[in-house]
């Protein structure tokens, strides 16, 4: 059921010698001529963040840049090792500042339904929002635990029920609709999210494998390339996380939600969001 669409963030070109390059066409000189158009300031603030992102290459990943494989894997998981760990109850004020509506500081954005929702409205009730473990916690048997169980950067609010609907499925593609979230695809073993969080939610899986790799007394998370991995430290299936980075790249959203727990909270970073080459060069 997944299908190959165009990229809805691509990363701003390089603007010099009065020319545009979009792929290999150049725009018209009255194209180029044309007044700016002002960015919104809730993408402007994002696009200095994404800007920033390659400073870190000099601090931050300085450890990392030129590797690849195990070493990169291993240089990476020492990185984001170094993190502030937040309670579960703390996870509920910390989503609400990650993933804010850009159009409505009241809300947040549902991961799989893409709503916008007042923040006020987190609970139990079937269209209240909760806190989805998108590695599901029963895959190493982590549960809410400080660690793996309430590391932000795979935790999401979403629709009580559809949370429910995905349960601890493995993601993969096909099943049927659901109902209540249109876009998304489940059958008995697997759950297919959105389009438009599909790397989303494949880069939030590739952290956690490089994360929690055994040690802080929790489970050796990993990523395999199957379904119905049950109670076992794995989620699959990774050729499709793999495909699903690749078809839908960082966007400003996501680049805004990695700061945000850069600068507030965490102080670590998901790799894959600042690189996403990197994603091959590991798996």
């Amino acid at each position: 059921m997944s299908v190959l669409r165009v990229n809805r963030w691509i990363p701003l070109a390089v603007i010099a010698a009065g020319t545009l390059l979009v792929g290999a066409t150049a725009q018209s000189s009255a194209a180029l001529n044309a007044p700016p158009t002002a960015a919104p300031a809730s993408t402007a603030s994002v696009i200095a963040a994404g800007r920033s992102a390659g400073a870190y290459d000099d601090t931050y990943y300085k450890d990392a840049i030129g590797k690849s494989g195990p070493a990169l894997k291993t240089a990476l998981h020492t990185i984001i090792s170094d993190q502030t760990k937040l309670s579960y109850d703390e996870v509920w004020e910390a989503l609400k500042a990650t993933d804010e509506d850009p159009a409505n500081a009241s809300n947040v954005i549902l991961l799989y339904t893409g709503r916008s929702q007042s923040k006020t409205t987190n609970g139990g009730n079937p269209d209240d929002w909760n806190r989805e473990h998108v590695w599901a916690k029963s895959h190493g048997d982590f549960g809410t635990a400080t660690g793996p169980g309430t590391d932000i950067h795979h935790l999401r609010p979403t629709d009580v029920s559809v949370n429910s609907t995905r349960g601890n499925k493995d993601f993969d593609a096909g099943g049927s609709e659901v109902g209540e979230a249109p876009g998304n695809y489940t059958d008995d073993d697997s759950f297919e999210p959105r389009d438009a969080v599909k790397g989303d939610v494949a880069r939030m899986i590739l952290y956690m494998a490089v994360r929690y790799d055994g040690g802080d007394g929790f489970a050796d998370l990993e990523p395999n390339d199957q379904v119905a991995n049950g109670s076992s430290p794995a989620i699959g299936r990774l050729s499709v996380l793999k495909a699903w980075s690749g078809e839908d790249p960082p966007d400003a959203f996501e680049q805004k939600r990695n700061q945000v727990i850069f600068d507030r909270f965490q102080h670590n970073r998901n790799p894959f969001i600042d690189h996403p080459e990197w994603v091959n060069e590991i798996w």
